[in-house]
């Protein structure tokens, strides 16, 4: 972990923090869909777009997010990610430091597991039914999986002088909810590509809209995750 009270002594670094939780129902069945996911290599940086995502190592990447800025301040997140080997059927993503990367100001810490569940067919998004028939399919799967995720982030931010004037909570409520915006405009549309790259591959109906769930947790604010979904071919 970076030192951030030691680059500004005088200063101290802000935390922000967000919550997300959601799901996504795949048209297959749990090892299908387990191996897919496990072998990441071969749609990651493809479904990450727009963000650029760079390969680290065997199970990791250089996400370079986009420009964000408020209260005078921008700053374009980067960050170096792992997505560990599943264990009990557990799937771990989380960061780590940037490998021989000078201080950037701030300081990432991401943490988010999925777990895959395989359900009946009943228990699954309105839907399923229509988007089969529209592909001329007449045979339904009997059950489906579906993927649940939960996503945890905290930013600790070393602001320049002029920022530590403004008041804290103003401050940190900008902050928060900028941080929010982010996971907003990347998490869906990570989902979206995901679930279309995994269904496109196995000659799959795409999932509608209620086959993808996304919320922010400990927020009264209604969130919508199509807005930021690509359209579809």
């Amino acid at each position: 972990m970076l030192d951030l009270a030691h680059e500004q002594p005088e200063l101290q670094p802000i935390h922000f923090q967000t919550a997300f939780d959601g799901a996504m129902e795949m048209y297959a069945d749990l090892e299908t869909v387990a191996d897919y996911l496990q072998h990441h290599q071969g749609w990651f940086c493809r479904c990450a777009q727009p963000m650029t995502a760079e390969p680290l190592g065997e199970h990791g990447y250089i996400l370079i997010i986009g420009k964000f800025g408020a209260l005078g301040f921008e700053v374009k997140p980067k960050m170096a990610v792992i997505l560990e080997p599943p264990q009990d059927g557990r799937y771990l993503m989380h960061t780590v430091p940037l490998p021989d990367e000078p201080f950037l100001g701030y300081e990432v810490d991401y943490q988010a597991v999925m777990v895959l569940d395989e359900i009946p067919r009943s228990q699954a998004g309105e839907g399923l039914e229509k988007v089969y028939r529209k592909q001329g399919l007449t045979e339904l799967p009997e059950s489906i999986v579906k993927v649940q995720w939960q996503l945890r982030l905290d930013v600790a931010v070393a602001f320049p002088k002029y920022i530590h004037k403004l008041p804290l909570k103003l401050i940190q409520r900008t902050g928060d909810r900028l941080l929010a915006e982010i996971i907003r405009q990347v998490s869906p549309r990570l989902t979206y590509k995901v679930q279309q790259d995994f269904h496109h591959r196995f000659g799959l109906p795409l999932p509608p809209k209620s086959g993808r769930v996304f919320y922010r947790v400990g927020s009264s604010e209604d969130e919508e995750t199509e807005e930021n979904e690509p359209e579809q071919a």
